[in-house]
């Protein structure tokens, strides 16, 4: 598998505080990677180190086969776009003068393609109007176009939905997909918003204390949490005993509930617990979302 990013025991330290410690992540071309952990978990420090902000303490790096430290790893950036924490328009100018701008900063030879990128994220009739403005949605849209300015074929953005209302949330995930599935750009997204991030990724990185707690693919993921029957019982030995002779999958959550993976003949299930005594108290069915997956991932690191 080839990949945009990799980084191997990365670690940033300030004074006695680690806001990376030893990560490692692998991020696979042409992936939309969710970024996940909770506020000072080390995400916004990753995204710092690799658009060239800052410098790690110590560990590596690789971006398009390039190590930090090597003396051409401008090379590499050049093929990043990012938007890191609020996205850096100029207030006083319109859409265009900012997508000018980037082209000046960036030391692009023409304006070519800039209506057609204003067009990508649906700026392209605000015409005089200035970024102040805009909507808070706009301008996230805005810091996207000017990410965008010199085609790259790696997106960065650091919590893109963030104080969006749902119509601007809705925007910004139908603008990335797009830009994924479109221009095949590869996607780092970091994120709070699981339910969100959960309708775009391709792949995880779960994060925690400034180090990885898990890398999983959607599918993988989707495995994890896959649809079950939850039952309550009244006695969980004869319980585990019925399903045992039935040949059904099954794993137990307390002393009273199990999750069941099987297509469940629901009549058969009581008769054969009745017998033995166990009473059915409840059964639902029941599927594990990204955000109780991530809060039971969490728990248990920070239980380690």
């Amino acid at each position: 598998m080839d990949y945009v990013l990799r980084t191997d025991a990365l670690n940033k330290h300030y004074k006695h505080f680690k806001a990376l410690n030893g990560l490692c992540m692998n991020v696979p071309k042409g992936a939309i990677y969710g970024f996940v952990g909770e506020n000072g978990a080390g995400k916004t420090t990753l995204i710092r180190l690799i658009c060239g902000l800052q410098e790690p303490t110590s560990g590596e790096y690789t971006l398009y086969g390039r190590k930090n430290a090597d003396g051409d790893i401008a090379k590499s950036r050049r093929r990043m776009g990012a938007v890191v924490e609020n996205p850096a328009i100029y207030l006083s100018m319109t859409a265009e003068d900012n997508l000018r701008q980037q082209c000046r900063i960036l030391g692009l030879p023409s304006y070519d393609g800039l209506h057609d990128t204003l067009k990508l994220v649906g700026l392209d009739r605000t015409g005089k109007k200035k970024a102040k403005n805009f909507s808070l949605g706009m301008r996230q849209r805005l810091g996207i176009a000017i990410a965008l300015v010199g085609d790259p074929d790696f997106l960065v953005l650091d919590e893109p939905a963030n104080g969006l209302d749902p119509q601007g949330i809705i925007e910004i995930r139908e603008l990335i997909l797009k830009l994924n599935r479109e221009r095949q750009i590869t996607v780092l997204i970091s994120s709070h918003i699981l339910d969100e991030l959960s309708k775009l990724a391709t792949h995880y990185g779960f994060i925690g204390n400034g180090r990885m707690i898990k890398e999983i693919s959607a599918g993988q993921l989707e495995a994890a949490c896959r649809k079950c029957v939850r039952i309550e019982v009244s006695h969980m030995g004869m319980l585990s005993r019925v399903l045992d002779e039935m040949g059904i999958e099954y794993e137990i959550i307390s002393d009273r509930e199990a999750d069941l993976f099987a297509k469940i003949h629901v009549t058969q299930l009581a008769l054969a617990l009745a017998e033995h005594g166990c009473e059915v108290i409840s059964m639902r069915e029941h599927d594990e979302s990204l955000e109780s997956y991530y809060i039971n991932l969490v728990g248990g690191e920070g239980n380690e």
